[in-house]
């Protein structure tokens, strides 16, 4: 014959089990799924599609911009080598905000050589000069512009 005993502790936490159990059962069976809108998931799969690496030669970095809609002429006007300061300027800092909204971050890179590609955009539909600026560590871009130099220029992120 066996005899078990129980203490009234190890009810009590057989009982809080039961009911944490429960509990989450009826959360699981009552929550809808999510179903995401349809204007939103156009977005995502935009930004899916999207791919910063593998950026190696110049038919690649017209390629990259070409995902955003941008039409470049077939060589960069300018190829330079930029260093990131330690410490932002009010104005830097400004950009790397710009930078911040289009998903990428310069402060990961301050001190680090980059390099940066200067593109002449030929389709943003204003008169004026428009141009297209990578900044490329290591074959990714990492950072980057459409901006005008006009006397009422501009600077935005690549989205059109």
């Amino acid at each position: 014959m066996f005899i078990y005993s129980l203490r009234a502790n190890t009810v009590k936490f057989f009982g809080v089990i039961c009911v944490a159990l429960i509990a989450l059962i009826t959360l699981i069976a009552f929550i809808p799924a999510y179903e995401p809108d349809v204007a939103t998931s156009g977005n995502v799969a935009e930004q899916v599609s999207v791919s910063y690496s593998k950026i190696k030669t110049n038919e690649d970095r017209i390629k990259f911009l070409s995902q955003f809609g941008w039409e470049v002429d077939a060589q960069p006007l300018e190829e330079k080598e930029v260093v990131i300061p330690a410490e932002f300027d009010k104005i830097f800092a400004g950009y790397n905000q710009i930078q911040r909204a289009q998903g990428l971050d310069l402060g990961k890179y301050k001190k680090k050589k980059l390099m940066r590609y200067t593109y002449n955009v030929t389709n943003y539909g204003t008169e004026g000069t428009v141009y297209a600026n990578l900044l490329v560590y290591r074959n990714r871009v990492v950072g980057g512009d459409i901006c005008s130099s006009d006397a009422g220029g501009f600077v935005q992120g690549f989205e059109k």
